[in-house]
């Protein structure tokens, strides 16, 4: 076996390509040489790859390659051999090069081109993971390399949170210009669209007059939307025309270049590597984050991967045309027509039909309608079937009609409480009417859309079942628009186009709270883990598509207009998951309240008996709240106005989850002890009273038609804090919920709710020693 073989067929194989630069054992390039330094295989000496590979049009990207002829050198299972093995000796060159390149490494073994061993990792710039990617035991091109790492979702992912990151810079920079923030988002467009002509962008560094500058972005932004053909030409460019009377950028030269230098190369570089994102909508989201009139607008755009979800929920492919009667800067469209282009299969033909007739949306005002033409235009399609006016005017409506949409998206803008403001799901009757029979139309609204008792939003669901079908509704994570800095609770309705809702008809709902994205303080919420790309999402669409029922995720009902249109009222608590830990942690909570008020001055890990008790939650029965206790209201008091009373021992009980709801105690007190309270009005926590206690608004009091005790009461309180998952701030637990709410219970020899057993397992748990003479 001899290593120069190896070394030859991996040279003839990338010989062949006039893009890169093919280096043996070391580079020209100082930088890279500085890295390698010291990542000698054997030791502090200058490292040697077999061959690095620079490319002459992408800086940021390298490709590191090992090679032994000996197919049992290829690697180890310590990754440690470095000298001696072709995996573990170009990890260590990618560790070292990643520190400011990222790196494709390839390990290769065998000295026969039809049989080699083939390895290729992935090393992002500044990242301690050197993770698998691409085909084992095939080379591919130089070009096939760039172009699917440019394509993998790591490096999308690195380069997005790089965006955002840039993003905010520059919203502060904007700022200390004085550009107000609706315009800021503009100016991006304009300056991308302006960019993209290349007289502009070679011309610009050289201008010497600001008025010139100013002209010439102006007319080379009105020349390339004439190259689409865009009717909205003349409105849209007088949106621009702030730039001529703006206090810093119509008088500093420098600044302005400046400006336009630095969206050349951190937003356009993105757009031109990742299309069919909506590039614009997130700096959008980013420059009126903190602004009044976005949300007095009741703009909320929809996250990146909700719009592509909504393609797989809807199955879009390169026959579908879509509507977006709410277009706002694009989301959805893009979304849509990404997936459209991906099902062409890179037929012009077809491509050309997608861009000409398959993609419509509406939007109503002016600035986010010029975002849209923007956006559009950027992804190089969709600018003609872009209708600027209410979604309602019956013109746009037949226009719209005329290309026969069979899906339709839309997340309306979010009601006020204004008395004339338009019902979020006016806009979905709306959209719907546009659609071909049989067509799905997919909104995402308030949850409040699917449960408020509103006569008139009772008589639009009345309206949506009588000429189409319910097919299904997905209740979304509490903080889907954390992004948007907006609290609204959604839920994702899915409507079948023109077929009425047939009584026995049961439509799918699903509790879609965890789509596993987190929010980092400093970062915003966003998939870190990976865990809604490679796991969640397949979930979802695949119970969707089958209609799967699972116990405490999905469930199908028969409903009508006036019934709740979500997962929270009907599906079924899991009690299989029920264990003793969930009664030891409210136990052990009760105690820590009863501590650290000073109602108790020690505590005691003991138990009051040893008995080890089992729950054997599959023989317990069902019964209603209302069946064990009296539901009623508090009397109410506020804060201030218990100051009067002065400090003392009664608990002052809020809608608070912390501490057992108590804000403080006073020398006051309206309730009796010895029953449950529960907020009603954020997350619906249920907490046992065992002292005599006054309350705020929104505490609902439960008392007892049994002998309760504090013992079986936090049995008790356990499981109706089971419950939780069905309430937040526009569900309430409220009066009427909670008796019609049914829990499930160990029973007696009668079948009758076993109290006794309550109240001994309680006593058999840590810490419930404490609870004695209380």
């Amino acid at each position: 076996m001899n290593e120069r073989v190896t070394e030859n067929i991996i040279r003839e194989h990338f010989k062949k390509s006039c893009d890169i630069i093919l280096n043996e054992q070391q580079t020209k390039n100082d930088k890279i040489q500085k890295l390698l330094k010291y990542a000698s295989k054997s030791g502090n000496k200058d490292g040697r790859p077999d061959f690095i590979i620079e490319y002459k049009n992408n800086t940021n990207l390298l490709i590191v390659i090992e090679c032994k002829a000996d197919l049992n050198k290829h690697g180890t299972d310590e990754k440690n051999e470095y000298k001696d093995y072709a995996v573990d000796g170009v990890k260590l060159y990618a560790s070292f090069l990643s520190k400011e390149y990222d790196i494709i490494a390839i390990a290769i073994s065998g000295d026969d081109k039809n049989n080699l061993k083939v390895n290729h990792y992935l090393q992002l710039k500044g990242t301690t993971k050197c993770e698998p990617i691409f085909k084992n035991d095939v080379l591919l091109s130089a070009n096939e390399y760039l172009e699917s790492y440019k394509k993998d979702e790591r490096k999308f992912y690195q380069d997005f949170m790089s965006l955002l990151t840039y993003s905010s810079k520059l919203n502060d920079k904007l700022h200390i210009l004085k550009i107000p923030e609706s315009q800021r988002s503009l100016l991006i467009a304009g300056t991308l669209i302006a960019l993209n002509n290349a007289s502009f962008l070679n011309s610009y560094k050289t201008e010497t007059s600001i008025n010139s500058l100013i002209e010439n972005f102006l007319i080379k932004v009105k020349h390339e939307l004439l190259n689409v053909e865009n009717k909205h030409i003349e409105a849209i460019i007088t949106t621009f025309s702030f730039l001529k009377t703006h206090s810093i950028l119509s008088k500093d030269l420098k600044i302005f270049k400046d400006v336009i230098t630095e969206i050349d190369d951190n937003i356009n570089s993105f757009i031109k590597n990742y299309k069919y994102f909506d590039t614009l909508g997130q700096f959008y989201i980013e420059f009126l984050k903190y602004a009044n009139n976005d949300k007095g607008l009741g703009i909320v755009l929809t996250p990146p991967h909700i719009t592509q979800f909504f393609c797989e929920l809807a199955k879009i492919n390169e026959h579908s045309i879509v509507l977006d009667n709410c277009a706002g800067t694009g989301g959805f469209l893009i979304s849509a027509m990404r997936e459209m282009l991906k099902n062409a299969g890179g037929n012009k033909d077809i491509e050309y039909k997608i861009k000409a007739k398959q993609i419509i949306g509406i939007e109503i005002q002016h600035d986010i309608f010029t975002l849209l033409c923007c956006n559009m235009y950027m992804h190089g399609d969709g600018r003609s079937n872009l209708f600027k006016g209410s979604c309602f005017d019956d013109r746009i409506k037949e226009a719209v009609k005329k290309f026969k949409p069979n899906a339709g998206f839309l997340n309306p803008p979010y009601r006020s409480n204004k008395k004339n403001d338009i019902y979020e799901l006016e806009y979905v009757l709306n959209n719907i009417s546009m659609l071909e029979k049989g067509s799905l139309c997919i909104a995402i609204v308030p949850i409040s859309c699917a449960m408020s008792n509103d006569k008139k939003l009772v008589m639009l669901k009345q309206k949506l079942l009588q000429e189409h079908t319910l097919d299904a509704v997905l209740s979304m994570p509490n903080e889907l628009f954390k992004n948007s800095n907006v609290g609204v609770n959604t839920c994702v309705m899915i409507l079948k186009a023109k077929e009425a809702h047939k009584k026995d008809y049961k439509t799918l709902f699903m509790y879609c709270k965890d789509d596993g994205f987190i929010n980092k303080k400093t970062q915003g919420r966003a998939d870190y883990d990976k865990i809604w790309e490679h796991q969640i999402k397949d979930k979802w669409a695949g119970v969707y598509k089958n209609k799967d029922e699972i116990i405490g995720f999905s469930i199908k009902k028969e409903v009508k207009g006036e019934d709740e249109w979500c997962v929270e009222a009907y599906m079924k608590t899991d009690y299989t998951k029920l264990k003793q830990s969930d009664f030891e942690n409210e136990l052990f909570t009760y105690m820590i309240y009863l501590l650290s008020n000073k109602l108790k001055l020690s505590i005691s890990i003991e138990s009051i008996n040893k008995n080890e008790l089992k729950l054997f939650t599959e023989k317990w029965k069902y019964f209603k709240i209302s069946d064990l206790f009296r539901i009623s209201g508090t009397k109410s008091i506020v804060y201030r106005d218990l100051q009067k009373y002065g400090k003392g021992n009664f608990p002052y009980i809020t809608t608070s989850s912390l501490n057992n709801g108590c804000r403080g105690f006073f020398d006051y007190w309206t309730e009796k002890k010895n029953v449950l309270t529960i907020d009603s009005a954020c997350i619906g926590i249920c907490f046992y009273q065992g002292h005599n206690f006054s309350a705020t608004d929104h505490v609902e009091k439960l008392t007892p038609k049994f002998n309760m005790n504090c013992y079986n009461a936090l049995f008790l309180t356990t499981l109706i804090n089971l419950e939780q998952y069905r309430y937040n701030y526009g569900r309430g637990f409220a009066q009427i919920r909670i008796k019609n709410t049914i829990i499930k219970l160990p029973v007696n020899s009668k079948d009758e709710p076993d109290f006794e057993f309550m109240e001994n397992y309680i006593k058999s748990l840590p810490f419930s020693k404490n609870l004695e003479n209380f």
